[in-house]
This record gives C-alpha cells, structure tokens and sequence, in this order.
C-alpha cells in the first residue's frame, strides 16, 4: 500500500513538474515576438546578445543542485539522519550564494572587456544589468531542491511559472516604457535582461511562502529519533562531495544547451563587421537574424513535451528489462516527431515571408529565417532521441552529441558568416543541429535495437509534405491574387495570406498522411486523447476501421 501511494506521489510530482515546466517554455518561446514588436531590430539584438551568456552561468551557479539537494534530502530523511539533511539544505545554501555572487562578481566587473569581446561597447550596460540576479536565482534553486527532497513537487512547479510570468510582464512593459519615453533600444534591452531579477524574488518569495507554511511538516522526525536510530549524521565535507558527484554531470550536460546562442553572440556581429559591413547594419542584421529563435522554439514544443513523457516510459521499459518494448516506444516516438517535424520545417521555409511580416511588421531577415527553420526537423528529433537516451540511463552522451554539434556550429559560423551574412549563420545552426541528431539517432539504435530506416520512417511523410508543399504554394498565390488589391496593410495582407496557406498546409497533410499510412491507428493511440481522436478519425471515414480479431485470422 504504501509502495503504490508512493508510486502514485511520484507521478503526481513528475505531471506538476512537467506541466509548469511546459508553461514556462511557452512563455518563454512566445513573448519575444511581442518584444520584438516594442523594441525592434535592434532591442531583440541586445537580449539575444546578452541572455545565452547569462544562461550558461546561471547554470553553471545552479544546474543540477535542485536535482542533488532533493537526492541528499530524501536519502538521508529515509534513513532517518534528519540532521544530514538539515546540513545538506545549510552546506548548499552556501555554496551556491557564494557561487553566485562569485558570478555575479565575474560577470558585472567583466562587463566591458565581455562587451569588446562582443564587438559591442554599448552592451556594458545590458551586461552589468543581467548579473545582479545572479546571486538571487541560486537561493530558489536550494529551495527547490529541498521540497523536492521531501517530495513536494508543487512549489517547485508554481514557483518557475510565477519566475516565468513575472519576468515577461516586467520584460514587455520595460520595453513599452523605454521606447515610449526615450525611445532607446538599448534601454529596451537592458530592462528586458534585468527582467530576471523581479523573476527570481518572486519564485523565491513563492517558495518562502510554501516554506512558512508547510515548514512543520518538512521534517517529521526529531533529532531524538535520530540519535536512538543509529544512524551517523553526515560531515560537512561528506555532504558537499555528494552534492559535487550528483551536480556536475547534470550541470555539464545543461551546459551545452545555450551554447548554440551564444556562438552566436561571440561570432556574427564580429564576422560581419570583420566582411566589411558597418557597425549598426551589422547589429541590425544579428536582431533580424534572431527573430527566428521564438519560432525555432515554438517548432520544437511537441518534442520537449514528448520527451518529458518518453524518459520515464523508457526507464520503466528498461527497469523491467522489456528490450522490444523500448525498441517499439523508441521507433513510434521517432517516427511521430519526423511527422511534425518535417511539415513544421518545411511551412515556415515556404511562407517564411508572411509569417516573418505578420509576426515582426517586415520582411528583413527572410531568407536567414527559411534556412532556420529546417532546424525544426532537426532539433525535434534530437530532443526526442535524447529523451530516450536519457531513459536508459545513457545521460552524458547527448550533452556531448550536442557538444560536437556546437564545435561543428562555431567553425561554421567563422567560416560561412563572411561569405554569405546571417544565412550564413542560419545555415550553420542547421548542419549543428543536423550532426547532433544523427550522432543522438546512432546511439537509439545502438542502445535501444529500435529499427529506425529512412523507408519506414520518412518516405511516406516525404510523399505527404511534397503534396502540402504544392498546396501551400498554390493557395498562397491564389490568396495574394485575391487579396492583394482589396487590403492595403502590408502586414494585413502577408497575415491573411499566411494564416491561409496554413491552414490549407495543415489540412492536406494530415489527409495526406492518412491516406498513404503514414500515420497509422498506432501511431495515434501514442498520442493524449490518442482513442478518442482515432475513434473521431474513424467515423469521419477519414482512418479505416480498425479490423477484429477474427478478421485479422482469417
């Protein structure tokens, strides 16, 4: 009984974790195109210069200390070493404060030597601004990490979406406000970065607030309990090499995430201006350039969605030792993300020019934009695999797939940016992305025995996105026709038109799909609500019924 409770309370915790978790992901992927709106060009280009370079020290301050608090905590209150865990909660509290000061410290007197690094002065500022919610992100993430231990998954879930809320309301109204009043996209920039310290004091008032509140029930046993238990309490010294041992394997497979971003910082600016290009062409070239990345990330949501779901699924496969069922999760979840992958890819690429229009008010940054987004198919499938990579146990090899992807993406990125600007960037980003899913693919069925050929899994949704691609450029050009001399707006007239042609896009390749089995009844089970949306398919006439047992013998 209280194997099935705990069971229970640790898929509960994982659905909260994993919801908030997607919550702030689309928060995260959508507000940019708002802020871009505000702050143009230019302020899209100061954020995205400064954030992946704050990201990646946030994460070497905090990456993987919630994960090893809550390991410690829990291990030490289930042997009944309360005061183990006390001093794992107090020996990380200060470790990762003075961490992130030491950070904080690095980052605000570094700033103008970072800035020159940049090949921006101007970004000193910004720089300075990002750094003072250094030493405040890392007292959440201790908090987190502590009521995770104790298997309260909640605050941890309402404190990111509340982090999350507050930090886009704070970057847009930031926005509004320096454009409106001193019209400066650099001011614009330097509020939306700074955007991450009213973020960080209300998840940690959040989390103080589910402390005052439940802190009678953190830790059920006393201290004479576990004197009368036998059990040794641990040493300062044992607890920072536990928390050491379980943190930096996370931390360095964390790392590697906003690398890809920050090449970017480092290199295109500098290679532009390096080609011959003047300073503010070259600024204005990066923040059309980064207008891709909100829909790059809104492209890979179905991934990160599946492989929240895919990690314990394979685990529990591989616990149970069930080697053709993780072979059969493995191949369906593969197949299902080449099957919104691929159209995601190729829609954005054909109406990279209404969609760009209607999002961001111009047509700057087209081209870069269609060669992004066949980063979609690529990065979904590399999410995927390495969700089920993950699964079985194999944690280090994406972060280094990954890795090699990021080298393959800076030399690149100094190669193809003189040459051929921000599509030269776009470009390399897709190569980066395409070596690190092959490697991740690899190693699914390496590890897994899944049968993942380019017959079974792309050929059909090829046949189906040819088919959509056809249709989607026949009802943009019957659209623009239509409308072109009724509506005035340019931005009107591409967001008619593109929402159209998406529409028609969407329509088509799902029938397609199902037409030529692409994506079959199994397939659809894989998915939420998959039955009932099978089962609506199949009175529509648009999914043959499903055969019964004795047809099946016959």
């Amino acid at each position: 009984m209280g194997q099935e409770k705990a069971s229970v309370q640790f898929v509960k915790g994982a659905a909260i974790l994993g919801v908030a978790g997607l919550v702030s992901k689309l928060l995260g992927a959508v507000y940019r195109i708002p802020y871009q709106n505000i702050a143009g060009d230019i302020g899209l280009y100061v954020y995205m210069q400064v954030y992946p370079l704050y990201t990646t020290l946030l994460i070497l301050a905090t990456a993987g200390f919630p994960i090893a608090i809550s390991k410690i905590v829990s291990e030490r209150v289930a042997v009944g070493d309360v005061i183990g865990a006390r001093r794992a909660f107090r020996v990380a509290s200060i470790s990762l404060v003075i961490l992130g000061f030491f950070f904080f410290l690095l980052l605000y007197s570094g700033a103008p030597l970072i800035a020159t690094f940049m090949g921006d002065q101007h970004l000193t500022t910004p720089l300075r601004a990002v750094a003072w919610s250094l030493p405040l992100v890392p007292m959440a993430a201790i908090l987190r990490g502590y009521f995770q231990g104790h298997q309260n998954m909640m605050p941890t879930g309402v404190s990111q979406v509340a982090e999350q809320l507050i930090r886009v309301v704070f970057i847009l109204l930031s926005a509004f406000w320096a454009m409106n009043v001193y019209q400066d996209a650099y001011l614009a920039g330097t509020g939306a970065v700074f955007a991450a310290f009213p973020g960080g004091v209300a998840a940690v008032l959040v989390l103080l607030w589910y402390w005052r509140k439940d802190k009678h029930n953190l830790l059920p046993i006393t201290t004479t309990q576990v004197q009368s238990s036998g059990v040794s309490a641990w040493t300062n010294r044992q607890v920072l090499q536990s928390l050491l041992y379980y943190a930096l394997p996370i931390c360095m497979g964390a790392l590697v995430l906003p690398l890809v971003p920050l090449v970017d910082s480092v290199t295109v600016v500098n290679m532009l201006q390096w080609s011959g290009m003047h300073e503010d062409l070259a600024k204005l070239a990066k923040g059309a350039f980064d207008r891709g990345q909100p829909l790059i990330q809104f492209g890979t949501f179905f991934a990160t969605s599946l492989s929240l779901a895919l990690v314990p699924a394979i685990s529990e496969a591989a616990a149970q030792r069930q080697n053709k069922l993780i072979a059969n999760r493995s191949e369906v979840a593969i197949r299902l993300t080449f099957l919104l992958g691929l159209p995601a890819s190729f829609g954005l690429a054909l109406l990279a020019e209404p969609i760009n229009v209607m999002l961001y008010g111009d047509d700057k940054g087209t081209q870069a934009l269609a060669i992004q987004s066949f980063t979609i198919i690529f990065a979904t499938l590399s999410i995927a695999s390495a969700g089920i990579l993950q699964g079985m146990g194999r944690v280090m090899r994406p972060a280094r797939n990954l890795f090699i992807g990021v080298v393959v993406k800076l030399v690149l990125n100094l190669a193809l940016v003189p040459l051929w600007g921000i599509a030269g960037a776009a470009l390399s980003t897709v190569l980066a992305y395409l070596v690190a899913m092959g490697l991740n693919v690899l190693a699914v069925k390496k590890y897994t025995g899944a049968k993942i050929g380019l017959r079974q899994t792309a050929l059909r949704p090829f046949i189906s996105v040819i088919m959509m691609s056809v249709v989607v450029l026949v009802v943009e050009w019957g659209a623009a026709a239509l409308f072109g001399k009724v509506v005035t707006s340019e931005r009107l007239f591409h967001t008619i038109v593109g929402l159209i042609a998406v529409g028609a896009g969407a329509v088509v390749y799902l029938l397609a799909l199902l037409k030529t089995g692409g994506l079959t009844r199994n397939d659809i089970h894989f998915l939420p609500k998959g039955k009932r949306i099978a089962a609506l398919l199949t009175k529509f006439q648009f999914l043959p019924k499903e055969r019964t047992v004795v047809e099946r013998n016959r």
